[in-house]
């Protein structure tokens, strides 16, 4: 099965709610590069695909965290197969056509000098991160509260954020703090950089 696939059946068997399919046709049509787009230009999955297979990642990551007993009992908080998948897999829609093919001059092996392509980042929408996703998504279907603020602050302490509301949205939403660790989890262990 391709990560394509993969991805659309996590959603399609999880993500029921009144505009999902909306959504999904979006992703898999021709306005969207979700299935071909990096993750990164620099970092981890800054490959063609790579932001999909990154979602999947931090699918199984999230899951596999709130299924911890430990997690469980210091969260005292049940998330349903929807709310996991949606926020796992759609974390990340502000990278959607946000990735270019530039090329650039490099040596080579034998020190000849060749054009190289590499991921530029040219966002026509500089709506932010995590806010720009819930944008997105919020624009398809109805998210709640908690959604919200897990797709938000995914990024937890690495964003320019001012620390004290990160902090304040993980005291209030635990599966922003979740999901964050997921994500970790999943670029800086998980994912190759090229």
């Amino acid at each position: 099965m391709s990560k394509k696939e993969e991805f659309c059946k996590i959603y399609r068997d999880n993500i029921k709610r009144e505009g999902s399919q909306e959504l999904l046709a979006y992703l898999t049509g021709p306005s969207s590069d979700f299935f071909t787009a990096p993750a990164s230009t620099r970092f981890h999955g800054n490959y063609e695909g790579g932001l999909c297979e990154h979602s999947i990642n931090v699918y199984r990551n999230l899951k596999a965290y709130l299924e911890r007993p430990y997690t469980h009992d210091l969260i005292k908080t049940e998330y349903s197969d929807e709310t996991i998948a949606l926020v796992a897999l759609l974390h990340d829609l502000c990278k959607v056509n946000c990735y270019k093919v530039s090329f650039r001059n490099v040596k080579n092996e034998q020190g000849q000098w060749v054009k190289a392509p590499y991921y530029e980042f040219d966002d026509h929408l500089p709506y932010g991160h995590g806010e720009k996703s819930v944008y997105i998504a919020g624009g398809f279907m109805k998210l709640s509260r908690e959604e919200a603020f897990a797709i938000r602050y995914h990024m937890g302490f690495s964003t320019t954020d001012d620390p004290r509301n990160v902090s304040r949205a993980f005291e209030l939403y635990p599966l922003a703090f979740a999901l964050s660790v997921a994500d970790m989890e999943a670029s800086c262990f998980m994912e190759e950089t090229k």
